[in-house]
């Protein structure tokens, strides 16, 4: 199996399309190709899933430990040609500025993978020489496959830029990407726009591939092969339960797609069958549901269509009076409260599930990791219950809103502690993503809550 990082000097350098570009070669060519993610990110792996055809995985050292992270890596790849993984931020860039913990530099040697290294150089000459020098010699335990540059003006430009490179690695040098609008991602506040808003994947794959061909040289890549040297035991690859003993409902569309791929699988394997609808679209809200999912996302960029969605309003409240389980993260937790108000003024109804109202905001709220832990028993586990998240969002609920609490939250940026995990009836909601894999008893948890409310429902 060919298998190699792609990781980036920074944040938008342009990693993602580099990644993409390259997953969409080696599809070209007939290859199986496995993506992953490192760190917490929702939306480069929509798109990864998209070029691949297969869903994408996030590693991360921090949220789960060495052994877990392995075994992704492991599952996932079985039956692929190439597995590719994407970095996050720049390649040494972690929790903190003092170590490695987090980075993607830290997954790379976990798992033995050779990284490929973004660069910008839209408007760099020489200089560019050290940056390359000074990340290939920062950590010798590193090794790099390729360097790409992005951005690059001109063939006159990357001919200057490339004897400058030359002059101080024998790393190959793969090639560039000029500005092209036909690969190019919009972003928006949380970062790039979903797959689902992008144009089909067909003819994205086909322009990313031929971005790629007429710059890139992927031969160097073709030899990387992986055998596995960084995993101590082989992983037998979970199995899903054949009985299937709860149907989960879980929100997917434009509005709600932010998941952890490897949250599903955890349900699955106790026994949960995931059935998929939209909020946004729909107009009948799934029949024989035992419990909802809704992850985040953007409620706010599609307000008024969801709010206009009587009929699938009227069943979530539905299916929450009745006492069934609903867990729902950041984005999924504003489309159970009554209400959201946008930075405009403008204000939309919403389930009216949860007696609280949000607003968006115009700055992050509370961004980073966070620890996470039980102060009561809830959904996912028993008091006491500890597990690691991400928080990421641009809205606040709105003062006056009181309500139990599950969790208490330390933020790991800023170092703050607060209480959260809003708990009413059978609903448990938070700001915090959590990844299942991190203590996947909570998984467990969430299918026999929805066992519990199907048995009171059977004898009723």
């Amino acid at each position: 199996m060919i298998a190699f990082m792609v990781a980036g000097t920074a944040s938008g350098v342009g990693k993602t399309t580099i990644a993409l570009t390259l997953m969409a070669m080696l599809r070209e060519r007939g290859l199986n190709v496995q993506p992953f993610k490192c760190g917490p990110d929702f939306l480069d792996t929509g798109h990864h899933g998209a070029i691949c055809g297969r869903a994408s995985r996030n590693l991360d050292t921090w949220m789960l430990d060495r052994e877990t992270n392995r075994a992704i890596f492991l599952s996932a790849s079985r039956n692929a040609d190439a597995a590719i993984v994407e970095g996050m931020m720049g390649l040494y860039d972690g929790v903190a500025g003092g170590g490695e913990d987090g980075s993607a530099a830290q997954i790379a040697k976990l798992l033995a993978l050779p990284v490929v290294l973004v660069i910008d150089a839209g408007k760099s000459a020489r200089s560019i020489a050290a940056v390359v020098k000074g990340f290939e010699s920062f950590d010798p335990a590193v090794r790099f496959a390729g360097i790409v540059l992005n951005h690059v003006g001109s063939d006159q430009h990357y001919s200057l830029l490339e004897t400058a490179i030359r002059s101080v690695t024998t790393t190959p040098l793969l090639g560039y990407l000029p500005m092209e609008a036909a690969i190019a991602i919009s972003e928006r506040h949380l970062g790039l726009h979903t797959v689902e808003e992008t144009a089909s994947v067909e003819n994205r794959r086909a322009a990313l591939s031929l971005a790629g061909s007429r710059h890139l040289n992927i031969k160097p890549l073709l030899g990387l092969s992986w055998s596995g040297a960084a995993a101590k035991s082989e992983v037998v690859p979970a199995q899903c339960s054949e009985q299937k003993r709860v149907r989960i409902g879980v929100a997917r569309d434009k509005a709600f797609s932010f998941y952890y791929e490897d949250n599903f699988d955890l349900l699955r394997e106790n026994g949960a069958e995931i059935v998929a609808f939209s909020p946004l679209s729909d107009s009948v809200f799934p029949q024989n549901l035992d419990a909802l999912y809704l992850g985040g996302g953007y409620p706010e960029l599609y307000a008024d269509a969801l709010s206009r969605n009587a009929p699938m309003l009227a069943g979530i409240r539905a299916l929450a009076e009745a006492g069934k389980p609903v867990y729902a993260e950041c984005g999924g937790m504003i489309y159970l409260g009554r209400a959201l108000t946008l930075l405009d003024g403008r204000s939309y109804t919403m389930a009216g599930v949860l007696p609280m109202e949000f607003a968006m905001t115009s700055r992050l709220v509370h961004f980073g990791y966070v620890d996470v832990e039980f102060v009561a028993d809830c959904l996912l586990g028993a008091k006491g219950t500890t597990v690691r998240g991400h928080s990421f969002h641009c809205s606040r609920v709105l003062p006056g809103m009181t309500m139990p609490t599950a969790y208490r939250l330390k933020y790991s940026l800023s170092g703050r502690d607060e209480l959260e995990g809003y708990q009413f009836k059978n609903v448990l909601t938070s700001y915090a993503h959590l990844h299942f894999r991190g203590n996947p008893a909570m998984a467990t948890s969430l299918v026999k809550a929805a066992l519990r409310t199907r048995a009171v429902e059977a004898k009723v």
